[in-house]
């Protein structure tokens, strides 16, 4: 029989009601279940989430590597460039090494020096010279080597025995020497007076034969003068005491050479 459009609209009606009884039902159904089973589901789906992070992690890293394989390839270091000037903690200490074991050689090499024993001429001048010659070592300052002569001349001279080392002067070249300073200072850095170098402490004569250089001083080295400090200071007016003025490191006496040496000037 033909079914009329009022009882099609009745049946599709209650297909609908039967439709969402069932989804009732089953909502039902779904509320009575226990937790786990949608916590598997989430577990689950974290799964797949993180596996898939993963993959997409070790392509990122697999790119980052291709990436940083091809910088490096671009910026190693082409060896023909000097690059001595960059920083090089190894070279570093390799050169502070080498550094403190140069000084070490070099203190070593002044020590023994200053060990080294010197000859000394002087003069003890009372107006009138008198000649000696006495040994002491290249580090004596002008101080101790004073001491010595005042030893040395009271086997003679009877005033000797009651004075001490700081009432003589020591005159060499016109220049009063102060008594700190050492032979080896005067020896190393080859200095000057005013009338010839103050490192030659023997006494010799320029014996050069025809004509002169005018350019260069004559090879002669003098005696240093000793002298007591009341004689100096009665007769500092008179000549040759009027010449002699203290010697100052710092200042320059000018430039000199001596036969068979090169120019030497001073360092200031």
């Amino acid at each position: 029989p033909l079914i009329t459009g009022e009882e099609r609209k009745k049946l599709e009606k209650e297909r609908k009601k039967a439709r969402k009884k069932a989804m009732k039902e089953k909502k039902k159904r779904m509320a009575a279940l226990s937790f786990a089973g949608d916590e598997e589901m989430e577990d689950e789906n974290n799964g797949a989430d993180d596996s898939e992070a993963k993959e997409d992690g070790k392509s990122s890293q697999s790119s980052t590597q291709e990436q940083d394989n091809g910088n490096t390839k671009a910026i190693m270091k082409n060896p023909e460039v000097d690059t001595s000037f960059l920083p090089d903690k190894e070279r570093e200490q390799r050169a502070l090494a080498e550094r403190d074991q140069l000084r070490k050689e070099w203190l070593d090499r002044q020590k023994t020096t200053k060990e080294e024993i010197l000859e000394i001429t002087y003069s003890y001048w009372d107006g009138t010279g008198h000649r000696r010659t006495v040994q002491c070592k290249k580090g004596d300052t002008v101080g101790m080597f004073l001491d010595i002569v005042r030893c040395d001349l009271a086997k003679e001279f009877r005033e000797m025995g009651n004075v001490t080392s700081d009432e003589l002067i020591y005159v060499k070249e016109d220049l009063i020497i102060p008594q700190d300073i050492s032979f080896y200072d005067m020896i190393a850095t080859r200095a000057r007076g005013k009338s010839g170098p103050l490192f030659n402490f023997d006494v010799h004569e320029d014996v050069r034969l025809g004509a002169l250089d005018s350019r260069v001083e004559k090879d002669e080295s003098h005696p240093g003068k000793v002298v007591e400090r009341r004689w100096y200071d009665r007769n500092k007016h008179i000549f040759p005491a009027s010449r002699w003025e203290i010697y100052d490191p710092a200042k320059e006496y000018g430039n000199y050479t001596i036969h068979g040496g090169e120019v030497n000037k001073k360092k200031k």
